[in-house]
């Protein structure tokens, strides 16, 4: 079956909402047993759509569905979560969302558009760079959301200035993105690419990922993990990534575990970091391999002012950043983080290689092997500081060498060299630091 949204009273039309159109072919599709919902060519402003089960909505070459963004258009479904994690938004809805179905693609050349450049602004408050985070204003949604859906599959879609996370996969099992773009503000606060929360089985590949947040990130978020359990079982390669933030992101809401993660032959650009593994809220993270990674890391300018919520990128620089320490005013230890594996890693970076434990919670079984590491200045800022955001560290100013380690055990590095550019020997020793003696 195929279903034309305009024969369900579509219109490409700039101020009509196509909310209830669109929604009645999908309904339609799904009740007749499955098949293909169709958005032509054509701007098609709609509000919150619910995605059904034996579903393709395929947008065709030149078809743009562009996300309201006036909060009565969005159900109040998420209600009922509760998360201490703030920067989780659940409370302001999505755009696209499916629940408790099987069987969904989101396929197609065309684009969905969620106005981030309205809810983000300028206030010219970071010393001129226009580096720093933007601020933020009004209601803005994520642009989806899938809870517990098994067979899901996005592929050539691309996903265009979301004003919240783009692709939130919650207790998913068995998903492909594929060829999929991501292209979002390079400075709008929580626009992650794609967020697999509590899912099993997921591959990510080909894709081109552009975000001021971070490009991947695999978490277990409280409400998610007691529902659905591990984050495993997740494979990651072939992309091109560029993030103001982490390229790939493990943690930070960390409930449950998380293992069995893979990344390979992946291009990093112009990132805060390349790799970052936190460990903050309980479930241990293992089992992690990353290899045959290339690119470049480097720091941005923050906000000069602290009267914002969010005053400065996390990492700065960084080639690889692991973490498990506590969160800040919270009295609940993190998890452990063991048995992660690096190899074949090529990357030019402005800040140290971090692996950062406590004694209540020390870091084992770190390997790098085969890898290179040029640190060499790139940007408008040289390196000066530790950044553990979000802990009871926090950042914290640190004389710097090219790797850092602080109650870490059993980490090895063979065949792997740091090489320092003249450029930042000043800053950054050619040598390991073991700060759990400080």
């Amino acid at each position: 079956m195929r279903a034309n949204i305009l024969d369900f009273g579509a219109k490409s039309q700039e101020d009509f909402l196509n909310t209830d159109a669109i929604q009645k072919a999908i309904d339609y599709v799904n009740e007749n047993g499955g098949g293909q919902v169709v958005i032509p060519a054509g701007d098609y402003l709609s509000g919150a759509l619910c995605l059904k089960s034996n579903i393709d909505f395929h947008l065709e070459a030149g078809a743009c569905l562009i996300s309201s963004l006036t909060e009565e258009d969005f159900p109040k479904f998420m209600d009922d979560f509760e998360d201490d994690n703030e920067d989780t938004g659940w409370e302001d809805g999505c755009f696209l969302m499916a629940r408790h179905e099987t069987n969904i693609s989101i396929t197609g050349l065309g684009k969905i558009d969620g106005r981030g450049r309205e809810v983000f602004y300028e206030d010219d408050d970071d010393g001129g760079s226009h580096e720093s985070p933007l601020k933020v204003k009004g209601f803005r949604p994520r642009m989806s959301f899938f809870e517990d859906v098994s067979g899901l599959t996005v592929k050539n879609v691309c996903f265009y200035d979301s004003a919240f996370w783009t692709l939130h996969m919650a207790g998913c099992k068995d998903v492909l993105i594929d060829g999929v773009k991501i292209l979002n503000n390079d400075r709008g606060p929580n626009n992650d690419g794609i967020d697999p929360d509590s899912c099993q089985r997921v591959q990510i590949r080909n894709c081109n990922i552009s975000c001021a947040d971070d490009c991947i990130v695999v978490k277990t978020t409280e409400p998610m993990s007691k529902l659905y359990g591990p984050s495993c079982d997740i494979l990651i390669s072939d992309c091109i990534l560029y993030s103001h933030s982490s390229a790939l992101k493990i943690g930070t809401e960390t409930w449950g575990p998380i293992y069995n993660v893979s990344m390979h032959d992946c291009i990093i650009k112009d990132s805060t970091r390349a790799v970052g593994i936190w460990s903050r809220d309980g479930g241990e993270i293992h089992d992690i391999y990353i290899h045959h990674i290339f690119g470049n890391t480097l720091r941005y300018a923050d906000r000069k002012k602290q009267d914002s919520k969010v005053v400065v990128w996390w990492g700065k620089g960084e080639p690889v950043f692991i973490s498990s320490s506590k969160r800040a005013n919270v009295d609940r230890l993190p998890g452990k983080i063991y048995k992660i594996y690096f190899d074949h890693l090529d990357l030019k970076c402005e800040g140290p290689f971090l692996i950062l434990g406590e004694k209540y919670s020390p870091i084992n079984g770190i390997s790098v092997s085969d890898s290179h590491f040029l640190f060499t200045k790139q940007g408008s800022l040289l390196p000066d500081c530790i950044d553990e955001q979000p802990s009871v560290r926090g950042i914290h100013k640190e004389k710097l060498a090219c790797v850092m380690l602080r109650d870490a055990r059993d980490c090895q590095f063979l065949r792997t060299s740091f090489d320092v550019n003249q450029s930042l020997e000043p800053y950054i020793e050619s040598s390991c630091r073991d700060m759990s003696k400080d």
